[in-house]
């Protein structure tokens, strides 16, 4: 079955982002169609990214990198439950996503996104950061509103019409999820595993270890 990671994007001492993604997850769990898992980036811990190589490498010297590479590549979909930070995304969800690479590669994203404007600037960049990993993201996202869906910016009290946006949204990923899966298992994923082994990449590394 279709397994998907439902990531809370913020490590803020009184986040919104797990009232959110918990919202998600009841309403995914209703669906007899896939396997839904929250992953809360606050429990994982990671440090600032300190991994000598690229992540393209796969060349992983830490066990908290190896542990981190686990748990993403044990799933085949990620919805992204980010707040917007100064017109873009989290630190820490940056940092949690620079980790890695081939983890990540043909797979499935959706977004739901929360902020003054509805997270949909912290959407758009991670839009670009998903089309970098070989991301296929859909196109229903969910905005909330710290107005409209939350009472004092911070007790979340979604709006009814909130419920069929999760509904399209979760409709599109699981869909998009399979197709993707059928991808990587028949081997024609790309050039991911290509990149990896490429010696224009060892070089590359050689080069740039300090630097990156």
């Amino acid at each position: 079955m279709i397994r998907v990671a439902v990531i809370i994007g913020s490590t803020r001492p009184g986040r919104n982002g797990e009232a959110v993604a918990r919202w998600v997850h009841d309403l995914a769990v209703k669906r007899g169609d896939a396997e839904f898992e929250i992953v809360d980036l606050k429990e994982i811990g990671l440090p600032y990214l300190d991994e000598p190589m690229p992540p393209a490498m796969g060349r992983y010297e830490h066990a908290h990198t190896r542990a981190w590479a686990e748990t993403i590549a044990s799933f085949d979909a990620f919805v992204f439950v980010t707040p917007e930070y100064n017109h873009s995304i989290s630190g820490a969800l940056k940092n949690a996503i620079d980790f890695l690479y081939a983890e990540w590669n043909t797979k499935a994203a959706a977004f739901v996104s929360y902020g003054s404007a509805g997270g949909v600037r912290a959407v758009e960049h991670l839009r670009l950061i998903m089309g970098e990993l070989e991301v296929a993201d859909v196109r229903a996202q969910v905005s909330l509103s710290l107005a409209a869906d939350f009472e004092d910016f911070s007790v979340f009290r979604p709006a009814a019409h909130q419920e069929d946006a999760v509904v399209a949204m979760l409709d599109q990923l699981v869909a998009w999820a399979g197709a993707m899966r059928s991808l990587r298992t028949s081997g024609e994923s790309g050039n991911s595993g290509a990149l990896v082994d490429s010696g224009a990449l060892v070089d590359y590394a050689a080069a740039s270890v300090g630097d990156s």
